[in-house]
């Protein structure tokens, strides 16, 4: 099996599909893995060439658009290990289409849209559990801690719908933050993040949003396992209803 590296971004890995799609009689009996540049590594390196890159993922999105809709979710889930798994994935796509989701008894396949599936689940979620907060300059703050790097189309989603607001999306895993400002939506790293202080409405607002929350809880009908199953105990440290608890 002829194996094959890349430098460990999403650019380079479309790069070396193309490349490999197009000199491999063969795919399925290639591996592809991140090049480590340990002393007695083996493989060929493939550059990374961005025009290379994009014109394979302009075929792959007429040729098998929910394989190229799976693929972008894949990335987002920073999985690591899956280079040869997603190499066959694509190989697949590009012989049958989107038709290739379906054929789930293909290990690669499976794997692949098992955990595209997950990225795009918890990006569901946080749309709906994501709580915003108001300073004291009147800009908002929301915070997360999710398990896939869903930041850029959690905010694509919100710069659609808070249009008027000044905000932040804090990722603090990975320190990195959304910023909407004056209609622009902007991304950048956080090398040291100290979150700034609540106005005093926001305040009274978490306070009465509580007191809410627990008065119109009926104890008889409280189901945990049920909460927990709509709403991951992992996402509960920035929910406001269930500070305290």
């Amino acid at each position: 099996m002829n194996r094959y590296l890349y430098d460990g971004t999403p650019e380079g890995l479309l790069s070396a599909a193309a490349r490999i799609f197009s000199e491999e009689r063969d795919p399925e009996t290639v591996s592809l893995d991140e090049r480590k540049d340990t002393l007695f590594e083996e493989g060929v390196f493939i550059g990374t060439d961005p025009a290379s890159a994009e014109t394979f993922f302009n075929r792959l999105r007429l040729e098998a658009p929910d394989a190229a809709y799976t693929l972008y979710y894949f990335t987002l889930a920073e999985k690591d290990g899956m280079e040869t798994a997603l190499l066959h994935y694509l190989a697949q796509a590009l012989l049958h289409g989107d038709r290739v989701n379906g054929n789930l008894t293909h290990p690669a396949i499976r794997d692949i849209v098992a955990v595209s599936r997950k990225a795009q689940r918890e990006l569901h979620r946080m749309k709906g559990l994501v709580r915003f907060e108001k300073l004291r300059d009147g800009a908002y703050l929301a915070r997360m801690e999710p398990d896939h790097n869903i930041l850029q189309p959690l905010a694509g989603h919100f710069s659609r719908r808070l249009r008027a607001e000044d905000w932040f999306i804090y990722d603090v895993r990975r320190r990195i933050a959304a910023r909407w400002h004056q209609g622009k939506l902007q991304f950048g790293s956080i090398e040291q993040f100290v979150a700034p202080a609540l106005s005093d409405e926001e305040k009274e607002v978490q306070a009465l949003w509580q007191t809410f929350f627990r008065t119109i809880a009926i104890p008889d009908r409280k189901n945990p396992r049920l909460q927990k199953s709509n709403m991951p105990m992992k996402y509960w440290k920035y929910l406001t209803e269930k500070q305290g608890e």
